[in-house]
Parts: C-alpha cells; sequence; structure tokens
C-alpha cells in the first residue's frame, strides 16, 4: 500500500532532514559570538572562520538535500559536519546532571540523523 506513496515519503524526508540543517544553520547565524567563544574554549583552531563554514555548509547542504540536487554529495557533507560537530557540542562525557541528560540527548539525535543521511545517499546512489 505505501509503495505507492515512495516519492511523497522520500520528499518528506528531505524536507524534514534539509530543513532541519537550514534552520540549525540559520539560528547559529544568530547565536554566532557565543558559538565562536565555545570552539575556542574546546581548542578549535581559527574558531570564527569554522563556524562560519559550517554555517554555510548547514544552509547550502540543507537546501541541496530539500531540493533533491546532488542529494548524495549533500548528505555526505552532512554526515561529515555531524561526525566533527556532534563531540565538540555534545560532549556528554565532560558533564554530570541535567545537563549530562541534555548533551546525551543531542548526541543520540546526531546519531540518528547521521543515520538519515546515510540512507538519503543510499536511496540516491
Amino acid at each position: 500500500m505505501l509503495s505507492n506513496f515512495g516519492n511523497e515519503i522520500l520528499l518528506a524526508a528531505r524536507l524534514l532532514l534539509g530543513g532541519a540543517f537550514v534552520f540549525a544553520g540559520l539560528r547559529n547565524v544568530q547565536n554566532a559570538t557565543f558559538l565562536t567563544q565555545m570552539m575556542t574554549a574546546r581548542g578549535v583552531p581559527q574558531a570564527r572562520l569554522m563556524l562560519w563554514l559550517g554555517i554555510v555548509l548547514q544552509i547550502v547542504s540543507g537546501a541541496l538535500v530539500i531540493s533533491g540536487v546532488w542529494t548524495a554529495a549533500a548528505a555526505l557533507c552532512l554526515v561529515l559536519f555531524l561526525v566533527i560537530a556532534t563531540p565538540m557540542f555534545h560532549n556528554f562525557w565532560d558533564h554530570q546532571g541535567p545537563e549530562r541528560a541534555a548533551r546525551i540527548n543531542g548526541f543520540v539525535g546526531n546519531v540518528a540523523l547521521t543515520g538519515g543521511f546515510l540512507a538519503l545517499m543510499g536511496q540516491a546512489l
């Protein structure tokens, strides 16, 4: 029954996954000062430049995923982004209590997003 809706389901997946990163990138623009300080504290060289490269990657790759253009390449870029950003921003092992729980949730969420992007890559190839 659902096989008749494969294209619609794939479109919804692209909208949700890509849209999450367009939204996150735009939100990160608003929080650029705080995020730059956080990245500097974590030892990221040229933190401001790296942050802006990450923001551009989030927005452009997210938009490409939504549009279905270069989906596999855009999904790969977002997988690589997640592999780098997840331990940097969701370092639950350095925290205790409610902060640890929040970071674990973010970490697990990013692992799930990575799985979604890998599925999109597999479908697109």
